[in-house]
């Protein structure tokens, strides 16, 4: 049971953020909001007046907007006729495209209407879905994870443009893992846990402590402790010497780059989008070629996209088949499932990924045990060297704490570990030292947050 009797009350012109764990039930309830799933009981109502949203259309229509944690873009079309989708009549691309200017000048947010979406970052792709929706007319935004992949800056500005379509009339739903931003910049709050509505109230009236402990039934300690284990390092393990990378279209995302990455230790990674970090984390991982320089790595390196569904699973294949895909394209032979099956039962007990058995299929997985399920089979499987991308996206307080303590075994079992985040709390937590990547160089810091935090905008001492 997804949902059990939930419930949930949004006054017009408020933000009001959603909490509970993976699996609690808050993105099933914003798709019945969104028409999307049709409710077993229950009823829906809209100012005042009962209404049957037999689908996302219908939600349109009565001003309903969904920005969903997994965009649903189609990468090979431009920002307009993504946008245009699911209009009537004609295709007007200049007509289009004055309008997404239009509404971009409006909230901030400056997306050329002729770019591919395939080309975009990930967080001009998350802006193409609000502008989506906004353009669409919707008076009620809802947002799952929003600032899930965002860096500092841009998460803050995305709230603050939330705040700005509230105050000029608008509604805002926000799905949101980060206690902090809920009590910031919500009016009012209500924690979901195992389907039921467990707590709703004003944000002023509630503090990080009792959200966490309304979550998941206890009361751990939320604020994130950056002192690191301490571990021998040993070896090279990653050698990058000179590395530069280019795009498609010639532009230089990486210039010049010189890393070393030992056995036993994190590196983090801290860069504000479009410096460069995509590209580097891929040299590193193997999923691309520089266009110079020298790189040494591991064998196999595991590897942790932030884009789940896109480069991590395959939705429509159960969990064990997730897992034999490990070694794709590396290994020859017979496939020996009966040893896939215990390294996938392995995966879900140690990794406490919620499922059924290791043949549900990985599509009806909660985004927070699709990532669960990914960092298991990527740290089995590597071979001294491991590769994460904003490694908690879409995780509750729990399982962030469950996977930042993994991180730390497996440095200190001997694996070298790289890991970007858009949070750099996160990276701060996790690194025994952080680089970062600012005009697509790569700059070398004290591990604080201060000295980061300005090298990230290119202030160095």
């Amino acid at each position: 049971m997804a949902l059990d009797r939930a419930s949930l009350r949004v006054q017009k012109g408020t933000i009001h953020a959603v909490l509970g764990e993976n699996g609690a039930g808050k993105t099933t309830l914003m798709r019945v909001a969104f028409g999307l799933i049709r409710p077993d009981a229950g009823s829906i109502v809209i100012d005042g007046r009962p209404q049957r949203l037999s689908s996302p259309a219908a939600a349109i229509a009565a001003g309903i907007g969904m920005v969903h944690q997994h965009f649903m873009l189609v990468p090979a079309m431009t920002v307009a006729e993504n946008v245009a989708l699911g209009g009537t009549g004609r295709y007007d691309a200049n007509a289009v495209a004055d309008r997404i200017r239009e509404v971009g000048q409006q909230f901030r947010f400056a997306i050329d209407p002729r770019a591919i979406v395939a080309t975009l970052s990930v967080a001009d792709q998350q802006r193409v879905e609000i502008l989506k929706a906004l353009v669409k007319g919707a008076r009620l935004l809802i947002l799952d994870e929003p600032t899930a992949v965002l860096p500092p800056q841009d998460a803050r500005a995305l709230l603050m443009t939330l705040r700005a379509f509230v105050d000029n009339g608008g509604t805002v739903v926000l799905i949101t893992h980060k206690l902090r931003d809920a009590i910031e910049f919500a009016d009012d709050i209500t924690v979901l846990r195992h389907g039921r509505t467990m707590r709703s109230a004003p944000a002023v009236e509630l503090d990080e402590t009792t959200l966490a402990a309304t979550m998941i039934g206890t009361a751990p300690v939320v604020h994130t402790d950056f002192s690191t284990t301490s571990s021998t390092i040993g070896v090279e393990k990653f050698v990058l010497r000179d590395v530069s990378v280019t795009d498609d279209r010639g532009v230089v995302k990486l210039r010049n780059v010189n890393l070393t990455v030992h056995a036993g230790e994190i590196v983090g990674v801290a860069a504000v989008e479009g410096n460069g970090q995509h590209e580097l984390l891929r040299v590193l991982a193997n999923r691309a070629q520089p266009a110079s320089g020298d790189v040494t790595r591991p064998d196999r390196v595991g590897f942790v996209p932030e884009d789940r569904h896109r480069d991590a699973l395959i939705l429509d294949f159960p969990i064990v088949e997730n897992v034999a895909l490990a070694r794709a394209g590396e290994t020859r032979g017979r496939m020996n499932w009966a040893e896939y099956r215990t390294t996938a039962e392995r995966i879900v007990q140690e990794y406490d990924v919620r499922a059924e058995g290791v043949v549900t299929r990985a599509r009806t997985l909660s985004g927070g045990n699709q990532q669960k399920l990914v960092m298991g089979r990527e740290i089995e499987t590597a071979s001294g060297g491991l590769v994460v991308e904003n490694p908690t996206r879409g995780l509750d307080i729990h399982a962030t704490r469950a996977v930042h303590e993994r991180l730390r075994q497996t440095k200190d079992q001997g694996t070298a570990v790289v890991v970007y985040s858009s949070d750099l709390d996160e990276v701060l937590a996790l690194a025994d030292r952080t680089v970062v990547l600012y005009g697509n160089a790569l700059h070398t810091v004290t591990n604080d947050r201060e000295s980061v935090g300005n090298a990230m905008v290119g202030r160095f001492a």
